[in-house]
């Protein structure tokens, strides 16, 4: 028997209840593994920086949004896997540690917009750094070629479905 622990799932499957796999089967279980990973790196590196998931999530989307690295709620809840009620939790505690600030949208001034501070710009980007290098190192010792052939080939399953 193999080494590799996602071969002696499917093969334990294969033997105990053959039904329960399905072509996609392999291909599912590797992506959660993997994912679990990357998730773990990260909020190793995110404890590190007193930062949890959800305020790496918000500050990382006002970062990437540009100067002057601000949006509305509502586009910050549409680019978040986090509902509007845990948005709008993770920004107050933001706002507390001085990491962003609410201010008046000047395109709707009855509307507000979150904006990171200089503060926030500076542990959003040491953040993202850090996540990135921790990402990086799982996949420490892989031939280029196998990476991009990996990124390639995971390519369409990101896309569209019909």
């Amino acid at each position: 028997m193999t080494d590799d622990p996602v071969d002696r799932l499917i093969s334990s499957w294969e033997h105990e209840l053959p039904e329960v796999l399905y072509p996609t089967s392999e291909l599912t279980k590797r992506l959660m593994m993997l994912a679990g990973e990357l998730n773990a790196s990260t909020r190793r590196v995110l404890r590190d920086l007193e930062l949890t998931m959800a305020e790496f999530d918000v500050l990382v989307s006002l970062r990437r949004s540009g100067t002057p690295y601000r949006q509305k709620p509502s586009d910050l809840v549409r680019s978040l896997l986090l509902s509007s009620g845990g948005t709008s939790n993770v920004t107050n505690q933001l706002v507390r540690r001085g990491l962003a600030v609410r201010e008046s949208d000047p395109d709707d001034g009855r509307g507000t917009q979150i904006r990171l501070t200089p503060e926030g710009i500076s542990l959003a980007e040491q953040a993202v750094k850090a996540s990135s290098a921790a990402h990086h190192e799982l996949w420490a010792g892989l031939p280029d070629e196998v990476i991009t052939e990996a990124a390639k080939a995971l390519r369409p399953l990101n896309g569209p479905r019909t």
